[in-house]
């Protein structure tokens, strides 16, 4: 059995934007995470009014144990609905002990802060998505990740849904052809949510990129990545009041073409899954330095927009 500890998971408060939100009652990943891992009471979760998101499905073998939340009357909802047996009252008692971290993205786009205490003690981590919300700060952990050599995974759940992996092997063997235009999106801000849409083309293609130049306008992006083959990938991510939030892939291959909306049915069960699988065999899933690159992609374009030119990747590391 691994025992887990699931820190800052029961409220949200999304002050990635730089204003201080109060955060409110449950996390959609929180609750999503805690009941693939533990189940959960369905009588229960609904005493209260909060955010709760229910896994159907459910990882044998692993089971959170201790729970940590900044408000500890909803860390201990969340334990007694999910039959969690501790309720920390630090982050770092979260993680003493346990067999695995899982650090849940609580709308602060700074959580992977509480990723630093792990890694040093050499406990496997995950740090839900975005990594961080600056490259810089991205190539930080990745450098404790590996100075320490503790297993580490962070990621968008996107990159491991079936239709995702399919589509990957599809390319693999060549179904397409050559492809030389991709273009993804979804909605929302361009580094918090953006990470999804660039996500889908880094579990399809991987990584390489050299710059970007985004055409759009503020909060509606649309950003061309070239990458160091040739190939161009347009990723669009607008605001709410401009698009309806969503995920769509397009590869444009010489011999054929495929558009995919991925189907995001049980999407945290095979994100968690993977992360399970990693704990328990010590294969390195998603190398760190990926998702420092998708950070710094997602960078370039927010800084691209606002100088109104071409911004090299390298850039957002100077």
């Amino acid at each position: 059995m691994i025992n887990i500890g699931l820190v800052s998971a029961a409220t949200y408060g999304p002050s990635f934007r730089g204003v201080e939100v109060e955060r409110t009652p449950g996390s959609f990943h929180g609750t999503a995470f805690a009941s693939t891992f533990n189940g959960y009471d369905e009588a229960k979760s609904k005493q209260w009014q909060w955010t709760f998101a229910a896994s159907q499905k459910r990882l044998d073998g692993c089971k959170v144990v201790k729970v940590w939340d900044p408000h500890i009357e909803w860390a201990e909802r969340l334990a007694e609905v999910c039959s969690i047996d501790e309720v920390c009252a630090t982050p770092e008692q979260c993680c003493a002990g346990m067999d695995a971290v899982v650090i849940v993205d609580d709308g602060s786009g700074e959580h992977c802060k509480y990723a630093v205490y792990p890694l040093k003690q050499g406990i496997p981590t995950f740090c839900d998505k975005p990594l961080a919300m600056t490259a810089k700060r991205a190539a930080e952990i990745a450098s404790l990740v590996r100075e320490t050599g503790t297993p580490f995974m962070s990621t968008s759940s996107l990159r491991f849904v079936p239709d995702i992996i399919a589509l990957r092997e599809e390319v693999a063997v060549g179904a397409l052809g050559d492809v030389h235009l991709v273009t993804t999106c979804c909605g929302n801000e361009l580094v918090y949510y953006g990470i999804h849409a660039l996500s889908m083309y880094s579990g399809v293609f991987g990584g390489g990129a050299v710059s970007c130049m985004n055409v759009g306008q503020p909060d509606r992006n649309i950003v061309r990545v070239r990458f160091e083959n040739g190939r161009d990938l347009v990723v669009i991510v607008a605001e709410g009041e401009y698009m309806r939030a969503g995920y769509n892939i397009n590869i444009y291959g010489k011999s054929d073409w495929r558009t995919l909306r991925p189907n995001l049915e049980s999407l945290y069960y095979y994100l968690l899954e993977k992360f399970v699988e990693q704990v328990r065999t010590g294969e390195e899933s998603v190398p760190v330095e990926d998702e420092v690159e998708v950070i710094a992609i997602l960078e370039a374009g927010k800084r691209s927009l606002l100088e109104q030119r071409e911004v090299g990747i390298a850039e957002v590391f100077a």
